[in-house]
């Protein structure tokens, strides 16, 4: 999260209830489990909102993302989620089922931490109205340094779509960018953009995906 960014400005006093938090989690060093992420990413490349809308890269950060949620009148979350269904496919999940649905589905540690995040903004009375979950199923996230699967990429664009009518209706105000971002705006790290992070990546042969052999015990001779 870049926390220097405009989009995740903090509110920590007065009144919340109109803020719009979208907030992205997961990992984009782990294949599909960087969906949350990119879709952060796109929308606010594609996107401009109004002042009361915050674009959160969460990552991996738990429990540090409580301020955002507890801050939030409306909340819009995007992640890769385990759901037992086919590659790509999407799922929603809407207010008082999502901190149930993510404890039950979940796929890694940071989803533990985020149902706590969100039962804790429930315990503290200062949970959002409106809370919506767009959820895609994953087809791959055993590769380290991998970047999203085919099918996973193009249901992005389907997450957008869907993440993008909520806002609306919620009084987001979204329109299609007229200017480039700088790096100094992107809420995600410019390093791990997605065109950035797939061109530079090293071939399959030379990464190290599945264990590096010079740390890993050699095995007995039978």
């Amino acid at each position: 999260m870049r926390p220097d960014s405009p989009e995740n400005a903090c509110h920590p006093y007065g009144d919340t209830s109109e803020t719009i938090c979208v907030l992205g989690i997961g990992n984009v060093l782990w294949a599909d489990e960087g969906f949350g992420v990119r879709c952060i990413e796109a929308l606010q490349q594609r996107y401009e909102f109004a002042p009361h809308v915050q674009l959160v890269d969460g990552g991996t950060q738990g429990l540090y993302l409580v301020q955002h949620v507890q801050q939030a009148g409306r909340l819009l979350i995007f992640d890769a989620i385990d759901y037992g269904l086919a590659p790509g496919a999407l799922k929603l999940v809407e207010n008082e089922d999502v901190p149930r649905f993510m404890g039950a589905k979940k796929m890694s540690l940071h989803q533990t931490g985020f149902q706590e995040v969100l039962m804790l903004a429930q315990l503290t009375e200062r949970y959002p109205k409106e809370v919506l979950l767009v959820g895609c199923q994953p087809e791959e996230i055993d590769d380290y340094g991998g970047s999203l699967r085919p099918v996973v990429k193009q249901a992005l664009e389907q997450a957008l779509a869907v993440g993008v009518e909520a806002l609306r209706r919620w009084g987001a105000q979204p329109v299609p960018r007229q200017r480039p971002l700088s790096e100094v705006e992107t809420v995600t790290f410019a390093e791990l953009a997605l065109g950035r992070y797939e061109a530079q990546r090293p071939p399959e042969a030379l990464a190290c995906r599945s264990g590096d052999e010079r740390f890993m015990p050699a095995r007995q001779e039978t």
